[in-house]
């Protein structure tokens, strides 16, 4: 951050001041109409689906861990190359279940928080154990089918219905908000961890064109 113009700096702070004043709700109401499958979708039910899947998220973080969690471990890799996809964290399951932390953008993160004052928000070191919650939350969907339902149930979509046969749908999207919700409860933020990433969109870009 130190790298940028004073006035381009200064109209970054602009920038996530604006983002700042919305509600964490309109993040996810974002996300979701961002997301290919809604974009003809109506409003009212991208935020039901954004409030559902976020309650789920917090629901999730709250309850206590699964009998077989020690069994099915995840290690924790660090390396770079995030910046240039806008990534913190990444969950591959094979060849085993592994979460990359791109160093080289929570590093921005930190240095992004403490520019913009946001340190009662996001503590030292919150944005890592963040990263590491939400995708510890899609390891948890990814391999239990029963939390999997659980949220599928709970959003209701109905993706066929033929006579008194209803067959429910997947919402895209949805396990993305669940997860930084889980991550935002887990790890006490004081702030959706959507409204860093939408900040860090933004300093990037600043980055970009100085």
């Amino acid at each position: 951050m130190t790298a940028l113009a004073p006035a381009r700096r200064e109209a970054l702070r602009a920038a996530c001041v604006t983002l700042e004043a919305l509600e964490d709700a309109e993040f996810g109401v974002r996300l979701l109409a961002g997301t290919p499958t809604h974009e003809t979708r109506d409003e009212a039910l991208l935020r039901q689906w954004a409030e559902t899947a976020t309650e789920f998220g917090r629901e999730l973080a709250a309850a206590p861990p699964p009998a077989d969690a020690a069994a099915h471990a995840t290690r924790v890799v660090e390396t770079t190359g995030g910046l240039d996809r806008l990534l913190l964290a990444r969950y591959t399951s094979r060849p085993v279940p592994t979460v990359e932390l791109f160093t080289d953008t929570l590093d921005l993160g930190e240095q992004l928080v403490d520019v913009l004052g946001w340190r009662d928000r996001y503590p030292t070191g919150s944005l890592r154990a963040a990263a590491v919650a939400h995708e510890h939350a899609h390891c948890l969907l990814h391999r239990d089918p029963r939390t999997r339902r659980a949220l599928r149930d709970r959003l209701g979509h109905t993706a066929l219905r033929i006579g008194r046969l209803r067959v429910p749908g997947h919402v895209v999207g949805a396990d993305e908000l669940a997860a930084h919700a889980y991550a935002g409860a887990l790890c006490g933020l004081g702030r959706s961890p959507l409204l860093l990433t939408a900040a860090l969109v933004s300093a990037v870009q600043a980055l970009g064109e100085d």
